[in-house]
């Protein structure tokens, strides 16, 4: 009996240790470009933007890091996303409730913006045109101090909303027309 008992014991005990490897291993290590959120509530409007912010780091970002003309996927790891509960016009264009994925082409005097109904993207390697929901154009500003890590805002401004993407010493604002 003592036997099957200290057998049983060493049973149960290793298992333990086993799962707790197993913990242990599925741990996540830290990104190197943390998950970060935009929101913005206006009356029944809520905007959400889910992103992964890579750091500058020292290295040349625009037309370098970021190709010129190529799509990026405005950010890191996964694409970008963004989920709104009411319809919106964002850069002039209407943009039903939704999530979409946020894909942008920097230049070096514009960006194209891009809102594309396709998902759940690692990056924007699996990028497909024919998914695009809309597009429109933004001017580029220069900002005075260097941003370095990538970083989207949603500020409320008069009746309606502005969206900025800004890294380095680049920004972008994108103009929302919240509707009723």
């Amino acid at each position: 009996m003592k036997h099957l008992l200290l057998g049983f014991m060493i049973t149960i005990f290793s298992g333990l240790l086993s799962a707790g490897d197993v913990q242990a291993q599925a741990t996540p290590k830290p990104r190197k470009s943390p998950m970060a959120v935009a929101t913005l509530k206006s009356g029944k409007t809520y905007i959400k933007v889910v992103y992964s912010q890579p750091f500058k780091n020292e290295r040349e970002i625009f037309g370098s890091l970021v190709p010129f003309g190529k799509v990026w996927r405005t950010g890191a790891n996964e694409a970008t996303e963004i989920t709104l509960t009411q319809k919106i016009k964002i850069g002039g264009k209407s943009l039903a409730p939704g999530t979409y994925s946020l894909f942008s082409i920097p230049q070096e005097d514009k960006w194209t913006i891009i809102l594309s109904k396709d998902l759940g993207l690692w990056g924007e390697y699996e990028y497909n045109a024919k998914c695009d929901q809309l597009r429109f154009d933004v001017p580029v500003k220069a900002v005075d101090q260097v941003w370095e890590a990538f970083t989207i805002k949603l500020d409320k401004e008069g009746t309606g909303a502005k969206l900025t993407l800004v890294w380095d010493k680049s920004a972008v604002e994108i103009p929302i027309e919240l509707l009723k």
